[in-house]
Parts: C-alpha cells; structure tokens; sequence
C-alpha cells in the first residue's frame, strides 16, 4: 500500500500527457524549452515584477492530415513573449499570476503549435521547481499523530545506520586548513536522520534542541516553508504535477517534517514563556498584569501562530499560579469549540495550554 495520497486519475492522465509531448521532442527543443523553462520558474519564485521567454522555433507535433508526427514551424515574430510590467507592480499583483495568465491565453490560441509551446514550457516550469529547485532527502515513513491526516511522527528503526557516510546523512564542508584533502563529512546526529531533510531538524524527538538557539530553529521551520511555498507554486502553474512520483514524495517528506518540527518549536517556545513567568514571579513583577501570547503550529495554513489571551487583568493584584491554571482553563475550553481550527491544530493547542496549566499547578 503506497504511503503517499492516490492523485485523481484525470490529473494523472493530463500529467502522462504532458510528459510524452516533451519527451517526443528532439533533444534541441527540449534543452531550448528547458533553458526558458528555468527561466520562468525562478522569476515565479523571486520578487521580480516582469519576466520575458521565448517560444521554441518549432515543436514536434501529431498531424491528422498526415497521420504522423511532423515538426510545425512558429514564427519569429511570434516567438517572444513577455509577462508582468510596471502595472502589475503598480497593482500589487503577483507576477504568477501574469504568468499563468499569459500562458493561459496562449495555450488558447487557434495555432497548434504556439499552444503546444505554451503547454510544453508549463510543464518543464512546474517540473523544473519541483526537481531541480528544491533539495531531495530521505527515503522514509511517517506515521499519524492519533488520526490526524498528514503523518508527522518518523517511523522508529525503518532504516538501519550505516557504517558509510551518504549524502543525506551528513553536510558537506570545504576545508581550508587541509587543501587537497576535499569536503569534510560532519554526520548529522541520529535525531536528525530521522526525517526528510536532517539539515533542517532542530528539535530531537523528546524537544531537546539541536541547534545553536531558538532563532536557529525558526530559520529552519522557515525554510521547511519555503520548500513548501516552491511546491505550491509548481502545483498552481500547473495542476497535474500533483501526479508527479517526485512532487509527491518530496510534499510527503517535507509536510512531515514541518509539522514535526513547528510543533516541537511551539512546544520550546512554550516551556520558555513559562520559566519566565516564573523568573518574574520571584522578582514580583507580576503584580501590575499578566496578559500571554501563547505559540502553536497551525498545521493547516502551515505556519507559526499565537493565541493571545488575559491572565491577570492591569492593575495592582498579587501574582498567584492558581490565575495562570484558571486562565488556561478557560482558553482550553473556548479552543474545544473554536471551528476555526482544524482538529489537529486544535487538539495540538489544546496541549500546549494544558502543558501551561499543569506547569503552575501546586
């Protein structure tokens, strides 16, 4: 059974499609299309507000009249294309959506050979971000948290530690000192290997930091975002890439992870707010108000959240650990019906304010 969603057949069939149209081209036309197609594909990504391309000189396509496949002319003055300009940035607008409009009216254009073009530079764009711009990682399983919908737990002991250095096992560094002796290996820890892309694991399965500082750790979860963003921009130029065995394995691989560890960040972030309020306590500086920002990982718009609330109203009232048990009550019972939050993200808040409950009970 595939540890990876099943995509709709119409999407896998329009994904085959697209495939075997860049694959019948010769070889000139495919690095021509590709060249453009990187093109593309880092403008998507960037803050650029235009992006110019070009269309092949021909493409390779089927031919009713003739029964075969035959090479169709475009013409040159029809050839260069251009998206974005002054006004979308005047209108704030994105340039993927410039882009994706032009190709659009494009691909519906009466000449077979200009939408054929257009297609064909969609697809090497969308495959383009998913297989060269984003980082390959591990082979391995995640399994649900109770019954959540994306697995996030790394499955224990489904691959035995090898006695040789792999690439994904360890970051590569250039030594100066030594010159002549190559990279240097430096293993990442066991904790790390667990998941996806160890390089940007901060937290062990027990919460345990592994970097340097919590701003660290925040600098991964941000990239883990940005792994995603890049997918979710292959997946809205063209949709079909969902069918795709590499998107597919690197959207379950990351997922994982970044839920993983944005919760373990919320949790971290948790147990310092409460060692502070206890610091402040003893120093009896909570004695004019207590109000908190409590973080958590909302793991449907995959992002750091905060959940703000009242503890000890302003004023000039006694700090007391009973008012932070009450306040945290209180905010477990709203988050029970709040339906804003799917199930998973409400079940992880709930643990972090009863975490902050039991830390101040007597």
């Amino acid at each position: 059974m595939t540890k990876f969603p099943i995509p709709a057949t119409h999407l896998r069939q329009e994904y085959e499609q697209h495939k075997a149209l860049f694959d019948n081209q010769p070889p000139i036309v495919q690095r021509f299309i590709e060249s453009q197609a990187r093109h593309l594909a880092e403008a998507l990504i960037s803050e650029n507000v235009q992006v110019r391309f070009t269309l092949p000189d021909r493409v390779v396509l089927h031919v009713k009249q003739v029964g075969q496949a035959a090479p169709i002319t475009i013409p040159e003055t029809q050839r260069e294309q251009k998206s974005g300009g002054l006004l979308l940035a005047l209108s704030r607008h994105e340039l993927r959506e410039a882009v994706l409009q032009r190709l659009q009216a494009l691909e519906q254009t009466p000449d077979q050979a200009i939408s054929a073009s257009a297609s064909l530079l969609r697809f090497a764009a969308a495959s383009h971000l998913v297989a060269n711009m984003l980082p390959d990682g591990r082979s391995m399983t995640y399994r649900p948290d109770a019954d959540e919908a994306i697995p996030s737990i790394p499955v224990e002991g489904e691959m035995p530690e090898s006695a040789i250095i792999q690439a994904s096992d360890a970051i590569a560094e250039q030594g100066s000192a030594e010159a002549g002796r190559g990279e240097l290996q430096t293993p990442f820890v066991p904790a790390a290997r667990r998941f996806f892309l160890p390089q940007w694991v901060a937290f062990d399965a027990e919460g345990k930091l592994l970097v340097g500082s919590e701003k660290e750790a925040e600098a991964h979860v941000r990239s883990m975002q940005n792994y995603v963003q890049v997918l979710h921009r292959a997946s809205s130029l063209a949709s079909y890439m969902v069918a795709c065995e590499t998107y597919q394995r690197k959207r379950y691989g990351i997922l994982g992870q970044l839920i993983n560890q944005g919760r373990a960040l919320a949790n971290f972030k948790t147990e310092s707010i409460v060692g502070e309020i206890k610091k402040r306590a003893e120093r009896g500086t909570l004695n004019r108000g207590l109000s908190l920002s409590l973080p958590y990982f909302d793991d449907q718009n995959l992002e750091m959240a905060e959940m703000r609330f009242e503890v000890i109203p302003a004023g000039r009232i006694m700090f007391i650990p009973a008012f932070v048990v009450r306040a945290s009550r209180g905010e477990q019972a709203k988050v029970s019906q709040d339906t804003r939050l799917n199930s998973s993200t409400r079940r992880h808040l709930l643990k972090q304010l009863k975490a902050l409950e039991t830390a101040f009970q007597s």
